[in-house]
């Protein structure tokens, strides 16, 4: 005998809600050619406040996350791949880059590749849902950052903003 929808939908939702939920990203691992010349060319371009080193591994501070730069890419250049980088103020990224002759890929946001063929996308704070807690932002010292109107109407929505 067939179960009744109720009876399928519930079963969905006993289903789902037995798996984890994606909370967020920890870290993200990146392999770069040269360690100290990644640390060099990353701190032309960011703050950048190492969390720690290992052989061959640097971690760069982001708060509450962090990004580890391992020693020994081998692959191409990323196409699609990339990533998304959250910063307070990407026009200074942009300055940067010029300032190092780094090309900005094409298109409609700051994109770049790094010497090693990594594809970073810049994204400012304030436009996006990505949100960190008060007391993460107080301790990184931007405690002042504030959301875009479009990226608040877009939390609300999703039940993740108030007002």
């Amino acid at each position: 005998m067939a179960e009744n929808p109720e009876q399928a939908d519930n079963a969905g939702m006993a289903e789902r809600e037995k798996r984890a939920r994606l909370v967020g990203f920890n870290h993200v691992a990146l392999e770069v050619g040269d360690l100290e010349a990644a640390l060099e060319f990353y701190g032309r371009i960011f703050q950048v406040e190492l969390r720690g080193r290992a052989p061959g591994m640097a971690f760069v501070d982001a708060g509450d996350q962090f990004l580890a730069l391992s020693e020994g890419r081998t692959q191409p250049p990323d196409v699609h791949r990339h990533i998304g980088m959250v910063v307070d103020d990407r026009e200074a990224v942009r300055r940067a880059l010029q300032e190092m002759d780094v090309e900005i890929l094409p298109g409609r946001g700051l994109d770049f590749l790094d010497p090693w063929g990594n594809h970073w996308q810049v994204i400012e704070y304030a436009d996006i849902q990505f949100t960190k807690a008060s007391e993460v932002l107080q301790g990184m010292g931007l405690g002042d950052l504030e959301k875009s109107r479009k990226a608040l109407e877009e939390l609300r929505r999703k039940g993740l903003a108030s007002g």
